[in-house]
C-alpha cells in the first residue's frame, strides 16, 4: 500500500469511527474471566487480537494513583496490564510514584517529622522542589498516605486521601498474582523506570533490582506478561540483553530522551517514530508507546486532523503500539468528543476509543479502564 492510499484508507476508517462513537456508549460489557494472552516476542501479531487495555497507574480515575486499591479496581474493571511508575528510596527498595517528587501524590507536607527534608534538586535539567523518595527509607516511606493529584478535576477520589499506603513493587506483584488467580486471567504488569540517568548517577539504578526481583518472582520470562517501559532509550538497550520480558521505548511529542541530552546525540523522539527510528527501537523493543497526539494530531483548536502514518510505521518495522493517555474528562479530549459540561466533566471517550481503534493501535493506556474495555470489546464485536 503506498502513503497516499495508506492516509485515505486510515482516513476512512476515522470517519467511521466517529460515526459510530454513539454506539459504543453502549458496550458490550467485558467478559469475565477470559484470557487474553499478550504479544511475547517481536513482531506484530495480527489484526485478529484484542486491542489491550492497560489500567494507567491504575484505575487512576477513580482512586489515588499508584495504590493498590488502584491497582486492583484496574484489574477487577478487565484491564489486561497494570502500571506501576518505579522510583528508589533511599535504602533501594523500589516503590510506585509517578514522580521521586511526593508533595503532589502524598500527605508528606503534613508530617513535621519530615519538614526537613523538603530541598530543590535537578532532575533530567529541571528544577524540582518538593520531597524525593530516594531521601527516605522504606519504612519512613510507608508512614505516608497516597493523595489525588487532580483534585480539582477529581473531587470523588478525594474521599480516598489518606487510606492507601506507598506500595513496593513486590507488594504490586503479590497482587497481580492474587487477582491472576481469582479472576482466572493473567493480569499484565507494565512497569516503567523513572528518570533512570538521573539515578543512575546517583547511585540508585532501578534497572537491577527491577531484574533482580523479576528474576525472584519467576517473571523474566517471554511468557510473564510484563512489559518495562522507558523514555530514555540506552537502559532499553541495556536490559535487552538481560530480560526476556516485552521492552516498550516511550516518545513524546517533543524534546529528546534524557540520555541522548547528555550524551550529545542529536536525535529526538521525532526522529525516532520515523520508518528508519523504528527499525532501530525494534532493534531492542518489542513495543513503541507515543502520546496520542503522534497519532491523531489536533490543530489549534483542539479538533482533530488527518491520521499520522506512525502506527504504519511501527508495524512495518516489527513493532506493537500502545498509545497513551485516554482519559474521560473534557479537558483532556479532543474537542470533537467534548461534552457542554465543564473541565471536569466526562466526554464521549468511547467516540476517542474508537478514533484510536480505526488507526491500528494495539492498546491503549486509559485512567478509566473499565470504559477502555468496553469500547473495545464493543468494536472488537462490531468489526467480526
Amino acid at each position: 500500500m503506498s502513503v497516499r492510499s495508506g492516509t485515505r484508507s486510515r482516513a476512512g476508517a476515522l470517519l467511521c469511527a466517529l460515526a459510530l462513537s454513539v454506539c459504543s456508549a453502549v458496550a458490550l460489557a467485558p467478559q469475565a474471566g477470559a484470557d487474553r494472552p499478550g504479544h511475547h516476542g517481536r513482531g506484530h501479531p495480527g489484526g485478529e487480537n484484542l486491542v489491550e487495555v492497560f489500567g494507567h497507574r491504575g484505575a487512576s480515575g477513580y482512586r489515588p494513583e499508584h495504590t493498590l486499591a488502584s491497582y486492583e479496581l484496574a484489574a477487577r474493571m478487565g484491564a489486561d496490564y497494570i502500571e506501576p511508575d518505579l522510583v528508589p528510596t533511599k535504602d533501594g527498595a523500589l516503590v510506585a510514584r509517578h514522580e521521586n517528587e511526593i508533595s503532589g501524590t502524598t500527605d508528606v507536607e503534613q508530617h513535621p517529622e519530615f519538614a526537613d527534608r523538603r530541598t530543590t534538586k535537578v532532575v533530567d535539567g529541571n528544577e524540582v522542589t518538593g520531597w524525593f523518595t530516594e531521601d527516605f527509607t522504606l519504612a519512613e516511606l510507608k508512614t505516608l498516605r497516597a493523595t489525588e493529584r487532580l483534585p480539582e478535576l477529581r473531587q470523588e477520589n478525594t474521599i480516598h486521601d489518606g487510606r492507601y499506603e506507598i506500595p513496593t513493587l513486590q507488594e504490586i506483584i503479590d497482587l497481580k498474582r492474587e487477582l491472576s488467580r481469582e479472576l482466572g486471567r493473567r493480569i499484565g504488569l507494565a512497569p516503567e523506570i523513572k528518570h533512570p540517568s538521573y539515578f543512575r548517577s546517583a547511585g540508585l539504578a532501578v534497572e537491577p533490582r527491577l531484574v533482580w526481583t523479576l528474576n525472584r518472582n519467576g517473571l523474566n520470562t517471554p511468557r510473564s506478561k510484563v512489559a518495562v517501559q522507558s523514555f530514555e532509550v540506552g537502559n532499553l538497550q541495556r536490559l535487552h540483553r538481560r530480560l526476556r520480558v516485552d521492552l516498550v521505548q516511550l516518545v513524546w511529542s517533543s524534546g529528546a530522551p534524557y540520555d541522548f541530552v547528555e550524551s550529545g546525540d542529536p536525535r529526538t523522539y521525532a526522529d525516532m517514530v520515523t520508518p528508519e527510528g523504528m527499525r532501530d527501537i525494534a532493534k531492542y523493543a518489542d513495543w513503541v508507546a507515543p502520546v496520542s497526539t503522534m497519532i491523531l494530531p489536533r490543530d489549534e483548536r483542539g479538533y482533530l486532523t488527518e491520521p499520522t502514518r506512525l502506527v504504519d510505521n511501527a508495524h512495518e518495522a516489527g513493532l506493537k503500539v500502545v498509545t497513551y493517555t485516554v482519559r474521560a474528562e473534557n479537558t483532556f479530549l479532543p474537542a470533537d468528543f467534548r461534552s457542554s459540561g465543564g473541565e471536569a466533566a466526562h466526554g464521549d471517550v468511547f467516540g476517542f476509543l474508537d478514533a484510536l481503534f480505526a488507526t491500528g493501535v494495539d492498546a491503549v493506556f486509559a485512567d478509566q479502564p473499565d470504559l477502555a474495555v468496553q469500547a473495545r470489546d464493543a468494536w472488537h464485536s462490531r468489526s467480526e
